[in-house]
């Protein structure tokens, strides 16, 4: 049975407001022998919570009453780590990560515990778990482990038409992409520890455009976009380095 702890170390967020992430705790933590010790030892994916919460401060910094924030909880569905929650607890309160609350659950449930806490987006290596919880009609994205332990001072958000994994739901994606939007908004052109790319690859600069515009009509101006007209998107990826991308393919935001 799934089963959720709060937090009482972190201020929690404006839940009407908030967008909640969901992270797994693989992508935070290394598996460590049961060796008595309280602390596990952090993964270098960890750098992503901290450009998430880079971007809670930022937001606060503008206004200290700002209510709309990643909300972060920490989801563990492999089985023995179940059996670790004391030291996943006392781990990120150890290293200070803004984590709002600690899910467990098993892999066959995991999806609906998403579904319960309101996750508007799922990130994790693992594929069959991303596929699982956008079937489920939770938004879900791969992450690609290299760039998320990769030092950076922005969150890079892409928008691509064939995503890895794509949700079930538009509602799902049309949400989170509003709700990117409006937070984007709060900073400025420059310096902003948010960025959007928007990357077409098929079609010619009318395509690029429909979707910019589509976009641009659900809330969420990008930064950067590129129409690749057929062309491998490998050498661009490399140079870009998302930290994940969103499909807008299947998803309601296409015209």
């Amino acid at each position: 049975m799934a089963s959720t702890i709060q937090n009482t170390e972190v201020k929690q967020k404006n839940a009407d407001r908030a967008v909640v992430v969901a992270v797994t705790s693989r992508e935070v933590f290394k598996d460590g022998p049961d060796d008595g010790r309280e602390i596990l030892d952090i993964d270098e994916s960890f750098l992503l919570l901290k450009l998430l919460h880079r971007v809670n401060e930022r937001l606060e910094e503008e206004n200290p009453e700002e209510p709309l924030l990643f909300d972060v909880i920490l989801i563990t569905t492999d089985s023995q780590r179940q059996q670790q929650s004391s030291r996943i607890i006392s781990s990120t309160k150890h290293y200070g990560l803004e984590i709002s609350r600690f899910c467990f659950a098993s892999e066959d449930d995991f999806a609906e515990s998403l579904q319960k806490n309101n996750v508007q987006l799922f990130l994790t290596t693992d594929r069959n778990e991303a596929s699982q919880a956008a079937q489920k009609g939770v938004l879900s994205a791969l992450l690609d482990q290299q760039v998320a332990c990769s030092p950076s001072d922005q969150l890079r958000v892409m928008f691509c038409e064939d995503a890895v994994i794509q949700p079930d739901s538009g509602r799902a994606v049309q949400s989170f992409t509003a709700q990117m939007g409006e937070m984007r908004r709060r900073f400025g052109m420059s310096d902003s520890p948010l960025s959007f790319i928007l990357v077409t690859l098929h079609g010619g600069k009318d395509s690029c455009a429909d979707s910019l515009l589509t976009l641009r009509s659900s809330g969420l101006s990008v930064d950067e976009a590129y129409c690749l007209a057929g062309a491998p998107r490998g050498p661009i990826m490399s140079v870009l380095q998302p930290h994940f991308m969103i499909s807008i393919s299947s998803s309601g935001l296409e015209k």
